[in-house]
């Protein structure tokens, strides 16, 4: 079944005209909070359907509305949903009771915190980085579980949300709002070292392309990746080592040494960016030629050999440019200590 609708967030100041659907017992949207709009009548074009459903809903005239997307919503119980969406900063008129739910204006950095679905939140994040007019496409599994999203015909990254202790929350989320919540998540880091014939030992890093959403340009690990949802972090870091730098490894080739808990925020082209990551962290020492290597352009700019303790030392005093923890550094000092003696 094909169904069409538009949905609408107004905003007056810093706030948006949010509804919390409370109202209905057989509604899908049963204790969210979403925008306003509704399901197209016929012959509607979306901006008169817009218009009519902001209306009969809130008792406002719309004057001034800007369509921002497409999006496609894919329910998992035999739906199909085509949503205009739309923000709208003018309106007159007096408000009025709305029998889908109740209607309350909220500030736009506490919509975030609301009981929102997880397909909302990425067009709720376009929206408020000012994306140009976007087509975004959402699939649901049937009971409520975001399993893919594509945006621009291009797939984005979902990942698992985790609990503190680790395990699976049971929330799947993109890539962007994830970090934009600083939602826990599960990553791979992935060291490669080898050992030089006057006994020393040397680390390869990569320095990061510029285009990444976050550190461009600086020195980090040999590659390192997201879990990728319902993926494990195993065959994560298999993965990453083949898209980064074509190093086609094997599983028994990667040695675990642990779990490293890391966070920080900081602000990338303009945008705030919020780690949380639960990191599964591997070494490699099979060969491995820098000639060799097929660095992967959108996120690996080069790679550099170096003395694994000036590394080190250079991370802990801030000398390069680098995005690397230093407790990691003193984890994999501490395991590969104990394998010399």
């Amino acid at each position: 079944m094909t169904e069409m609708s538009t949905l609408c967030y107004i905003q007056r100041g810093h706030e948006y005209l949010m509804l919390h659907r409370v109202v209905k017992k057989n509604d899908v949207n049963k204790d969210k909070w979403i925008g306003v709009g509704g399901h197209f009548e016929a012959e509607e074009s979306p901006e008169e359907c817009l218009l009519r459903e902001v209306r009969e809903e809130t008792g406002y005239e719309l004057t001034s509305w800007r369509y921002r997307g497409l999006v496609t919503f894919v329910s998992g119980d035999g739906v199909t949903e085509y949503m205009s969406l739309f923000t709208a900063d003018g309106f007159t008129g007096e408000p009025a009771p709305c029998d889908e739910g109740v209607l309350e204006w909220v500030d736009i950095d506490r919509v975030w915190k609301l009981n929102l679905w997880e397909g909302d939140k990425i067009f709720f994040r376009l929206i408020d980085e000012d994306a140009p007019f976007f087509s975004l496409k959402l699939v649901y599994d049937g009971k409520g579980i975001l399993r893919e999203a594509a945006l621009n015909g291009r797939p984005m990254e979902l990942f698992d949300i985790l609990e503190e202790n680790g395990s699976k929350s049971g929330i799947v989320r993109e890539r962007g709002v994830a970090h934009r919540d600083g939602s826990l998540h599960g990553t791979v880091h992935i060291w490669i070292f080898r050992n030089r014939p006057d006994g020393g030992r040397d680390v390869l890093l990569q320095k990061r392309s510029q285009v990444k959403d976050s550190n461009p340009g600086c020195y980090d690990i040999s590659a390192a990746g997201h879990i990728e949802a319902g993926d494990d972090a195993l065959p994560a870091a298999c993965r990453e080592l083949r898209e980064e730098l074509g190093i086609m490894a094997e599983p028994d080739q990667l040695i675990c040494v642990g779990q490293h808990r890391g966070q920080y925020q900081a602000v990338f082209h303009g945008l705030p960016f919020r780690d949380r990551e639960l990191s599964s962290v591997y070494i490699y020492q099979e060969p491995v030629r820098e000639e060799d290597l097929v660095l992967q352009p959108e996120e690996v700019e080069s790679v550099l050999w170096m003395d694994w303790q000036e590394c080190r030392r250079a991370v802990h005093a801030g000398t390069i440019p680098h995005c690397i923890y230093g407790d990691e550094l003193d984890m994999l000092e501490a395991y590969l200590t104990g394998l010399e003696r």
